[in-house]
């Protein structure tokens, strides 16, 4: 008589494999809104980031603004950015070669551009890109200051995975870093910037 082990390994090993299931690929692409620069700021504005809308020509003395506002003097950067970017009366420090862990932790900030941003969600995406540098960047400096031309809108989900190389290092960014305990007691800044200020240029 057989044993139920024995019983058990005979009946896995008739059971066969199961036929592919074809997976649905016809959801929604596309979507059309009235305003999606105006909804994304809208929604970045929702987790707590500060968010300006301005004219690509103001975009250089909005930045400096910006920094002016928080008394930002020493301002990391990746080397690729416009260099109008750049403005006077901030000590850049360009990411080339590599800045050092340590070197980033003590900096007041860093400016980086986006790959796609995502009106829906409120949510940045950047793939250490031109002007994006690698993720080091975006997360390790306790202020984030991003520029997000508005031909980098897009709607929904599906439209920025469709605009992304899968292969490249993504980083999804819905606001300042936050996370919460049991008690719902609101931490910011664990595990990236602690503030989060977003410049749409349209």
């Amino acid at each position: 008589m057989a044993s139920a082990r024995e019983e058990i390994l005979a009946r896995i090993r008739g059971a066969g494999r199961p036929s592919p299931v074809a997976v649905p690929r016809d959801y929604e692409r596309a979507r059309t809104v009235p305003d999606p620069v105006g909804l994304l700021a809208e929604r970045v504005a929702d987790y707590q980031a500060v968010v300006h809308t301005v004219g690509e020509k103001a975009l250089p003395g909005r930045i400096a603004g910006c920094l002016a506002e928080r008394g930002a003097s020493t301002m990391v950067v990746p080397a690729d950015v416009p260099p109008s970017w750049r403005v006077e009366g901030v000590r850049w420090r360009p990411d080339d070669p590599p800045l050092q862990l340590s070197e980033l932790d003590i900096v007041d900030g860093v400016l980086t551009g986006c790959a796609v941003a995502i009106a829906e969600t409120g949510t940045i995406v950047l793939d250490a890109a031109r002007a994006q540098g690698r993720r080091m960047l975006s997360l390790v400096p306790d202020y984030h200051l991003c520029v997000v031309r508005a031909d980098q809108v897009v709607v929904s989900v599906p439209e920025a995975l469709a605009r992304l190389e899968p292969t490249r290092p993504l980083t999804f960014i819905s606001g300042p870093s936050a996370t919460s305990d049991i008690e719902f007691d609101r931490v910011e800044g664990v595990h990236g910037p602690r503030t989060l200020e977003v410049l749409i240029a349209r």
